[in-house]
């Protein structure tokens, strides 16, 4: 059985996974904290942290009714995310591996948004195509063996991601934080064919398969200023619904596309952005008109938490990978390559050099007295 544990933002997750099965998982989120701020405030999200990643274990048990001495493999996550709340779950994961004698894995923070589909479908076809939406990511990739196999990058976004247009755009419009959920409510009562916002990179000449956000974020912000300035009350649900329209049509038609393209059968939607009520509708209407079988995980598993990473600790386990190392340390910015991330710090690295060439040293010496 193995214990996830997920903190890069502001959830403090934990998950307890066996083979491919979910048997017990546990959220605390410091969301309400960071609203007034309008956004997370590291700092604060690390706190938090400290204080909830014993209990959330601890609730992760009581639900599956199991004790601490059931963990078999402790699995955390590594990368990408901030600093200060990565290494708060790193230390707690390295002290429950320690404690229980059992061994530990670092995984990357997508590739359990990955995973978490599942946990509730079952294993992911080989090959899968897989598209990530969440605050600070937007991706394509073509996933064959999650545990063993690197992961192929078709697209990424150049600048903001889905959900951080989201989130930029609600405040703009007046919406309260998180703006994902807040533009989803708001768009039920509004016209998404009210304001023409653009779909960037659909271009016969764009790159079919990147993303871009920006542009888009600038023109809902635009056309609010321009409602403001000429004294008219802004029509929030019709911006709304007309913003999210045009995420939704973006992502999808591109998924879509790379999915023909590469004779893959199965999309994969996942990450935050993939409980938006729009992007799901939309995905699964073009996805049966191409003849392609859609897979979004349930909405409690669509946001950061640590089922997802316990999903992925236990592919690998099974898979025969090899455990992090004791120094495995976190890298805040990884690049998705595999699901397994076992970074260790430039101090850690500097420390292994020196003691090599201290090894190193000492055997030549013994065998120079040797000669001699």
């Amino acid at each position: 059985m193995v214990l996830g544990i997920e903190s890069s933002c502001d959830e403090t997750g934990a998950g307890l996974v066996q083979d491919g099965v979910l048997l017990g998982h546990a959220v605390a989120s410091s969301m309400d904290e960071h609203a007034r701020f309008g956004g997370v405030v590291p700092e604060i999200a690390a706190r938090a942290h400290v204080h909830a990643a014993a209990p959330v274990v601890r609730a992760a048990l009581a639900e599956a009714g199991l004790e601490m001495a059931d963990i078999g493999a402790v699995a955390v996550t590594t990368g990408p995310g901030l600093s200060g709340a990565l290494q708060v779950g790193v230390a707690a994961a390295k002290g429950f591996a320690y404690s229980l004698g059992v061994p530990l894995y670092g995984v990357h923070h997508l590739a359990g948004h990955v995973a978490a589909d599942t946990l509730e479908h079952g294993p992911l076809p080989d090959p899968c195509m897989v598209l990530i939406v969440s605050g600070g990511h937007t991706s394509l990739l073509l996933v064959r063996d999650l545990a063993r196999d690197p992961i192929v990058h078709l697209g990424d976004t150049l600048d903001d991601a889905a959900g951080e247009c989201f989130d930029k755009v609600a405040r703009v419009f007046g919406l309260p934080y998180p703006g994902g959920p807040a533009v989803d409510r708001a768009a039920r009562t509004g016209d998404p064919r009210a304001v023409a916002f653009p779909r960037p990179l659909t271009g016969p000449r764009d790159d079919k398969y990147a993303f871009s956000f920006s542009g888009l974020k600038t023109a809902a912000a635009r056309w609010a200023e321009q409602h403001r300035a000429s004294g008219r009350p802004l029509p929030v649900e019709d911006g709304a619904a007309s913003l999210q329209e045009a995420v939704a049509d973006v992502l999808t038609k591109k998924a879509v596309a790379a999915c023909r393209d590469h004779g893959v059968d199965t999309l994969v939607v996942v990450g935050g952005v993939a409980a938006n009520s729009r992007v799901r509708e939309m995905a699964q209407q073009r996805c049966d008109a191409a003849g392609i079988t859609l897979r979004v995980p349930p909405l409690r598993l669509c946001t950061d938490n640590g089922a997802m990473i316990a999903a992925v600790g236990d592919l690998l386990v099974r898979a025969g990978a090899e455990p992090a190392p004791l120094d495995v340390s976190i890298d805040p910015s990884a690049p998705l390559e595999y699901a397994a991330l076992h970074p260790v710090s430039g101090t850690a690295k500097t420390a292994k050099t020196a003691k090599a060439a201290r090894a190193s040293r000492a055997a030549k010496a013994a065998r120079t007295t040797s000669a001699a």
